[in-house]
């Protein structure tokens, strides 16, 4: 494992301060007084990555590469935020030590830069924690970048017009760009990802039952599209139709085991409605996992889920249930 060790001064060495202050300074010695905030900092790390994902660029990449432009833009801020974290934890720990003691105290800070360490990922889950919560270019990229089996349109005129519709969706003018989508599909009844996109808009408009039609269409003409299944379940859920949900979350699972949010709309569906604790945790687990493995930025949702449905089973004194779950999952709770 790699670890540096900082000088507050000179940024190299070894981090080693004072709880008192010498009474006598050499001539390189500077007082340096630095005032530490554990959630001030994150923000300042959390809104620098956040301000690096506005600037990725879409265009010809995939999901994996803007996952990766993602996890670039959090690794950036780790070390700084890593540095920082542990100099107010040491400053914490001094000035617990100078209550009890007039004797001068030297602090140590170790920072890793080993990227599979548990230090380094405790604080790169801190950064991407506060980027999911209040980074919506963060959030909007992952979404949108959903990948559909079928290919765009071959009609000249539809493909405009989806274009179109696209730019009115970035723009939040729902209304408009579904005109446009529905022209689109008028003149390419195939055209799936304008059916898709048509039903994502109905969706952030409310109007769930016309953005569960708009997904049946696409599923009428290729029966197996992921990004139509999954969004079902989610309108489903808002509708208040839970067995429908898990229906077209268990669907897209026979297709797609791999997909992290199908097992997290189920869990979700079974812990926020349904009050089946089991389900939901095996269900939230099996996210988790598959979060860590694409090294993605949900991981923290999943994360988050995982504690309330601990919440709710340590409430029903049901946490044997919970930790062998946990364990068939090869899950370790820290």
């Amino acid at each position: 494992m790699n670890f540096k060790k900082i000088t507050i001064g000179a940024l190299l060495v070894s981090t080693t301060f004072y709880a008192q202050e010498p009474e006598k300074k050499t001539e390189n010695e500077e007082e340096i007084e630095i005032e530490f905030n554990q959630e001030d900092l994150l923000k300042s790390s959390g809104d620098s990555a956040c301000e690096c994902v506005e600037e990725i660029i879409t265009i010809n990449k995939n999901q994996k590469e803007i996952k990766e432009n993602i996890n670039y833009c959090i690794d950036k801020q780790v070390s700084a935020y890593q540095l920082m974290a542990e100099l107010s934890n040491a400053m914490n720990q001094s000035e617990n030590s100078e209550k009890n003691s007039d004797d001068k105290k030297n602090v140590e800070v170790n920072i890793s830069t080993d990227k599979d360490s548990q230090q380094y990922k405790n604080y790169y889950y801190d950064i991407e924690s506060y980027l999911m919560q209040n980074c919506q270019a963060a959030r909007d990229l992952i979404a949108r970048n959903t990948e559909s089996t079928t290919q765009l349109s071959s009609d000249p005129l539809a493909l405009e017009l989806y274009y179109e519709a696209l730019d009115f969706t970035k723009e939040e003018k729902y209304e408009k760009a579904i005109e446009n989508y529905k022209k689109a599909v008028t003149l390419d009844p195939k055209f799936t990802w304008a059916w898709d996109n048509m039903g994502i808009c109905y969706r952030r408009l409310k109007e769930y039952k016309k953005a569960i039609n708009a997904y049946k269409q696409s599923l009428k003409v290729n029966p197996n599209g992921k990004l139509p299944l999954q969004n079902m379940g989610v309108a489903y859920t808002y509708l208040g139709k839970y067995k429908k949900a898990i229906k077209a979350y268990e669907k897209l699972a026979k297709i797609d085991d791999t997909n992290p949010e199908v097992f997290y709309g189920l869990g979700h569906v079974y812990y926020s409605f349904l009050k089946e604790d089991e389900k939901a945790l095996d269900n939230m687990c099996k996210a988790y996992k598959l979060y860590i493995a694409q090294n993605s930025p949900y991981r923290s949702d999943a994360e988050k889920m995982i504690g309330f449905i601990y919440q709710s089973m340590k409430k029903e004194n049901n946490l044997s249930k919970f930790d062998e779950i946990l364990k068939k999952n090869k899950i370790q709770m820290q």
